[in-house]
């Protein structure tokens, strides 16, 4: 089983790589949950992961990739938010 890494604006555990590398370079991937484009929707757009995360919540927490991938069975947007905050973001 490949390894997954957790989105450290929504706490989704299922990045294909970690959302910036430790040179600090980013990986351009997407969290299907809250839709960040890690070195775009940062780096280019501005937001930061707290301002995108209340974003997210405000619009309900949908899964935004519905269309590229349907969410995980059991995928319960709030736990994982609930994980990420108490446990504090991946470094």
């Amino acid at each position: 089983m490949a390894e997954t890494f957790t989105c450290p604006v929504c706490g989704y555990p299922g990045l294909s790589e970690p959302a910036r590398f430790p040179g600090g370079g980013s990986s351009y991937d997407y969290c299907l949950s809250c839709g960040f484009q890690f070195g775009f929707t940062d780096d280019a757009e501005g937001y930061t992961y707290e301002s995108w995360r209340a974003r997210w919540i405000s619009r309900g927490m949908p899964w935004e990739f519905i269309d590229i991938e349907p969410a995980p069975p059991g995928w319960d947007p709030q736990r994982q938010l609930d994980d990420l905050l108490r446990n504090g973001a991946p470094s």
